[in-house]
């Protein structure tokens, strides 16, 4: 990675903000962050964070953010068409927060090789409960705001992400990792940030079994 140019695949959450911290560790030159939203473009997609707090998020890394928005049937279609754009800008990395789901991993180097991008993986293959004390430790400040009902409590809805919180999950037989869709986090603060995102929660609503915590910036 050292001194190649990247795009990194940005949630908004705990992993991709990982992937991107390592990837910058690593030398690698962030040049864009790249986010998949709903259709109309207004929350992204699984972590449902409205287009403000994502964008306050990249301006906080400091580099450009490209969406693209797209159902799951148009999601492969919208994928290429983004690393395209990047591969067609000298940008030949793109950094993903993949940790160990082999599908996940396949899939991404599959479609990236399409358009002749490469795809880095810093997480991947390290065990799930030592990067999210990494994470933690090197100032990382999280929330959980979305909470899959089917597999585990509502409550943790707005939790801050702590050792603790794993704990507790952990106690619970649930992921502290999440990554089989058990939650997603919003990231607000940490190494990778210039500033704090000023983000403020305005409540929650259920939808389909799941539970999402409103972010707004303030």
């Amino acid at each position: 990675m050292k001194g190649y140019p990247f795009v990194a695949s940005w949630s908004g959450g705990k992993d991709s903000a990982m992937a991107y911290y390592r990837a910058v560790k690593a030398g690698g030159i962030p040049k864009r962050v790249w986010t998949m939203f709903e259709e109309d473009k207004e929350r992204s997609k699984s972590h449902a964070l409205p287009f403000e707090v994502v964008e306050a998020q990249a301006n906080q890394l400091g580099v450009p953010l490209m969406i693209r928005g797209a159902s799951w049937s148009g999601y492969e279609q919208q994928f290429l068409h983004a690393m395209k754009e990047c591969k067609g800008a000298g940008i030949d990395h793109g950094v993903f927060g993949d940790i160990d789901l082999i599908d996940h991993l396949e899939w991404v180097q599959k479609t990236c090789a399409k358009v002749g991008m490469e795809a880095v993986h810093p997480l991947w293959m390290e065990p799930r409960r030592k990067i999210l004390e990494e994470f933690v430790t090197v100032g990382f400040e999280a929330y959980v705001v979305v909470v899959n009902t089917k597999m585990m409590p509502a409550h943790f809805i707005g939790r801050k992400f702590t050792i603790e919180l794993m704990d507790e999950m952990d106690a619970l037989g649930i992921d502290s990792c999440g990554e089989s869709g058990e939650f997603h986090t919003v990231v607000v603060d940490g190494p990778i940030f210039s500033e704090r995102v000023p983000v403020v929660f305005s409540g929650q609503h259920e939808r389909d079994g799941y539970v999402f915590l409103n972010v707004v910036l303030e």
